[in-house]
This record gives C-alpha cells, sequence and structure tokens, in this order.
C-alpha cells in the first residue's frame, strides 16, 4: 500500500491509540493526511502541542453519535481507523443507555458515513471482553464486531468500502490500565489485586498500532484479526512492578472474567492461523475471499484461545522493556 498518498482518519484519536498510531504513520509512513476525530478541544490542543503543530494533522471535534459530523470529517479519506468508544467496564455499567450510544450507534454512523464517503478501507478496534461477554463495554463491542462484519454485505457495486475489525487484549499503559493504576499505588506500599488466579493477554501499544498497520494492509472486509500475544498473571504483573509492596486481595469486580478469551471454539471452526495470529472468516456463505486465507493453517476441534492456557506468557524481562518504553 502506497501510504504516502492516503488520507487516514481516526475516531478517538486523542486516546492512547490514536496519538501513538499517529506518532508512527508519521514516522515511518508518511501519509498525505492524518484527521483526528474526537470530543475533547483540550486533548486536541495538547496533541497538537505534542506534535509541534504538524500540518500534516488536522483536528475534528465531533462525536461519533453525529453521523453529519462524521461524514464532513471523513469527505476525501481513504482509511478509518474506529478507535472510539466508552471503555471503563464500571463506568458502562453504570451508564448503559451512554455506552449503547457511543459504542453501538455510534459504530452505526462510522460504518454508513464511510460507506456514503466512499472510503476504501476501515478498521475498527475490538477486545477480548467482546467475547463471550459478561459486561455491557464487552456487550457493546461485541455489537460493533457484528456491525462491521456485516455490513460489508451492504456496501453495494457503487462503493468500494471494505471493513474489518482487530481484537487483541489489554493495552500495557493505556489509559485506564491497571499498569497505571499500579504505579500510583505502589506510592502508599499496597497493591490491591482482584484475584490471585486472574489472567489477562497483554500487548505493548506501538505492538497494537504495528498489529492494526498490518490489518489495514491485509483486509479484505469481514475479517477479525487477532494476533498472537503473551498472558501474565496481574498478581505477577504487579510483584514486577512493586516488588517490596505488600498485595492486598479486594475481590473480582462485577462484569470482570477470571481469565479472558480472544478466540473460542465456535469462532475457531471457521478460522485459521499463521505464525503470528489468526484471522477469523466471516461464516456467511456470501463472503467471496476464501480463497485468499487457503494458505492459512486451519484449527483443531475444540481449539480455544486463552490468557490462562496461552502458550506464550510474558516474562518479566518482556514487561520491564514495555514499561520502559512508557516513560
Amino acid at each position: 500500500m502506497n501510504w504516502s498518498k492516503k488520507v487516514l482518519l481516526i475516531t478517538g484519536g486523542t486516546g492512547s491509540f490514536g496519538q501513538k498510531f499517529a506518532e508512527f504513520m508519521l514516522k515511518k509512513y508518511k501519509p498525505k493526511t492524518i484527521r483526528v476525530f474526537s470530543r475533547d478541544e483540550l486533548k486536541q490542543w495538547e496533541m497538537a502541542k505534542k506534535f509541534n503543530n504538524n500540518s500534516q494533522i488536522r483536528f475534528f471535534i465531533g462525536d461519533v453519535r453525529e453521523r453529519d459530523r462524521l461524514e464532513r470529517a471523513m469527505d476525501g479519506a481513504d482509511i478509518v481507523v474506529h478507535a472510539a468508544a466508552l471503555k471503563q467496564v464500571p463506568l458502562c455499567e453504570y451508564n448503559p443507555f451512554e455506552a449503547v450510544k457511543t459504542n453501538i450507534l455510534g459504530a452505526q454512523n462510522v460504518i454508513n458515513a464511510a460507506i456514503d464517503c466512499n472510503v476504501e478501507k476501515i478498521i475498527a478496534i475490538s477486545t477480548d471482553k467482546a467475547v463471550n461477554p459478561v459486561n455491557l463495554y464487552g456487550a457493546t463491542k461485541m455489537c460493533m464486531e457484528k456491525l462491521f462484519v456485516a455490513a460489508n454485505s451492504y456496501v453495494g457495486d457503487k462503493h468500494r468500502t471494505r471493513m474489518s475489525c482487530a481484537r487483541y487484549g489489554n493495552v500495557v499503559g493505556s489509559r485506564g490500565s491497571v499498569i497505571l493504576l499500579f504505579e500510583e499505588q505502589k506510592l502508599t506500599g499496597t497493591i490491591t489485586v482482584t484475584d490471585k488466579k486472574m489472567t489477562r493477554f497483554w500487548i505493548g501499544l506501538e505492538q497494537g498500532v504495528k498489529f492494526v498497520i498490518r490489518c489495514i494492509e491485509k483486509m479484505y472486509g469481514g475479517e477479525i484479526f487477532v494476533p498472537k500475544i503473551s498472558s501474565m498473571r496481574i498478581v505477577d504483573v504487579a510483584k514486577i512492578m512493586a516488588p517490596n509492596c505488600k498485595i492486598k486481595y479486594v475481590g473480582i469486580r462485577p462484569g470482570e472474567k477470571i481469565h479472558e478469551c480472544l478466540l473460542t471454539e465456535d469462532e475457531a471452526r471457521h478460522a485459521v492461523e499463521y505464525n503470528d495470529f489468526f484471522v477469523i472468516i466471516p461464516g456467511s456463505s456470501l463472503w467471496p475471499y476464501e480463497n485468499y486465507y487457503e494458505d492459512g493453517k486451519k484449527l483443531l476441534d475444540g481449539f480455544r484461545y486463552t490468557s490462562d492456557s496461552n502458550k506464550r506468557q510474558l516474562t518479566k524481562k518482556e514487561l520491564e522493556k514495555i514499561l520502559k518504553g512508557l516513560k
């Protein structure tokens, strides 16, 4: 893909992912323009300063709940990365209507605007919490995935838009991450952990950005891409970050799982495996690109990709390297 001729738009572009994505794209791929779409003028102002008012970055204040504003922002865009979402599990549980408006209806607006503006490709950022969801945040992300996969059938012959999803686990150091909580707590001498057995998938911010870029280059439309990433127990993360602190177990919170899953047994039946990622292919017989993934390895019956059974375990050295990159 010739990125130098592409106009990119990132919804939720002032978030942790959006800023790292913009930084990486400008540094390595040098696109024609990056449009940052978000609600917060202060964060846009701070981001503009961070990038020294780079003329390649344009800022659009707007909300994914407003389709008209999305259409204005997407006019002339080639690639859209949909990262805007309400992400905090407890807040989504307490404000379910708002979570639905942003994460589901907002996704629908993004899809419709992208089709009408004839965007070339759009990829949505999803999460392991969308798999067999037990909280509202995960349920809204599951709905978002369903919308993006199915929307490829609605494009028609007059438009070129193709839509896919990138699904991965906890981003180390992103806003709201337990990593930042542990950084604050270790100053008090006590770290709080919900459950000793709890495991999570972990991915570095730059690693997530590189994966999304790769998905954009590879996608045909309708796939859900899942990277092979490392897992680690939450308590081990706490011990590495704060070896001299006391650990207090506070019990699992509403909407939490002990372990997360990135690929279910049912999804594995129509998924293929590569060296460092999986591709979940739409189960619909209408999907025309099966032959494009013939070189992928079929998964065994009963295969599940979960954080507790994951063969890739994050080592102390690897975590420390990621944490060092955040400073």
